[in-house]
């Protein structure tokens, strides 16, 4: 019987609820997972906190492991996870209320913000009064995120055909929005 084969009937009987097959796998994995981590976290202390807290999900999740990986390769999954989310939450928990406060708003004002919406709904006014042609290359290039290829392959048209109507459109919807007092930057 193989390492492999024992570490996975071990899972197996954690998923019974058998208490020493866990001790059987920290014993034998747990330092590998203490290095992974400390070396994720340079912090010996997050990475003993962290490791526990691996055969602990162990012990929570054995009931779902498929064995599509090596039960090493699946408990280092589990402790990058919880390495990364320590991280991140260590990351939040570092600024102060002070630091927090000296952080530049980029937030838009509230004027800024209307403005923003009233051009917007203009702009889709006159994206919807533009000939249907012009409207569906718009629709699939702004509001959908298709490349001119793509709109080319959707329309089954060719791609100096789409190139075309993009220009068309635009020119259509700067005169629009002129006519209608909005300059062409945003808001």
């Amino acid at each position: 019987m193989t390492a492999t084969e024992t570490d996975r009937a071990l899972v197996d009987r954690v998923a019974k609820g058998d208490r020493a097959a866990v001790r059987l796998l920290f014993m034998r994995h747990h330092a590998r997972v203490y290095r992974f981590v400390a070396r994720q976290t340079g912090s010996e202390m997050m990475a003993d906190d962290i490791a526990n807290e691996v055969f602990l999900e162990l012990w929570r999740q054995a009931p779902g492991f498929e064995g599509r990986s090596e039960v090493s390769t699946w408990l280092l999954g589990i402790a990058r996870f919880k390495a990364l989310s320590s991280l991140r939450k260590k990351k939040e928990d570092w600024i102060d209320d002070e630091a927090a406060a000296a952080v530049p708003d980029s937030a838009d004002t509230p004027e800024v913000v209307t403005m923003k919406e009233d051009k917007a709904a203009a702009l889709r006014r006159f994206v919807d009064a533009l000939p249907e042609e012009h409207r569906t290359v718009i629709d699939l290039a702004y509001y959908h995120g298709q490349s001119v290829g793509e709109i080319g392959e959707v329309l089954g048209i060719p791609v100096a055909t789409v190139k075309t109507r993009m220009f068309y459109a635009r020119k259509k919807l700067g005169e629009a929005l002129k006519a209608a007092g909005y300059d062409r930057g945003w808001p």
